[in-house]
């Protein structure tokens, strides 16, 4: 996540942050359902209109680097070098997601998410959203030239990317085998 500034926004994200360790803390012990709104905002000693100001939802306390995800994958595009080839940024970016995600002690948070509708249903858009924001960023970037469907799907690759490569048994190898493939969509398009 990157570093707020200024006080007053270092102040918010350690708020938002006190907000969301204590909902996994608590979604952990007690299971996902089982906790609602009012015991997170008790148990990190925030009133309910504070929680709601920085998650929109219960389910976005469970996603809380959502965002910071989505920036890192759009940067990957427009803070490249003009000379990078685009996929070896992507490729770069997927791959420490997927290191992150799949860190020890990351099992139960995915078991929970896998066990709950409600989750899977907040990931899928979170993904389709992330894709989207992606594909905006290629299509922005003069010097790739591709329609608008050749980067709305090469961005919906990448994201598949990071969830399938997440879910395997050798997440590296994963990422390293669906980029091959990614690479060779882009180049034909």
């Amino acid at each position: 996540m990157t570093e707020p500034s200024g006080r007053r926004e270092r102040k918010k994200a350690a708020t938002r942050q006190k907000i969301a360790d204590a909902a996994l803390r608590l979604f952990m012990e007690r299971g996902y359902d089982a906790v609602g709104i009012r015991d997170v905002a008790a148990e990190a000693d925030v009133a309910v209109t504070t929680l709601f100001s920085h998650f929109a939802s219960k389910e976005a306390l469970v996603f809380e680097q959502d965002e910071d995800f989505e920036h890192r994958l759009t940067r990957a595009v427009t803070d490249r070098e003009p000379h990078d080839p685009l996929m070896p940024a992507l490729r770069r970016e997927i791959l420490a997601l997927v290191q992150h995600c799949t860190a020890p002690g990351s099992a139960p948070m995915w078991r929970m998410i896998e066990g709950s509708p409600a989750l899977r249903e907040y990931e899928d858009s979170m993904r389709l959203r992330h894709a989207e924001s992606l594909a905006a960023a290629i299509a922005a970037d003069p010097g790739l030239a591709r329609t608008t469907t050749a980067c709305r799907a090469i961005a919906r690759f990448v994201i598949d990317a990071y969830a399938v490569a997440r879910e395997a048994a050798e997440p590296e190898a994963a990422v390293d085998e669906i980029f091959l493939m990614i690479e060779a969509a882009w180049k034909v398009t």
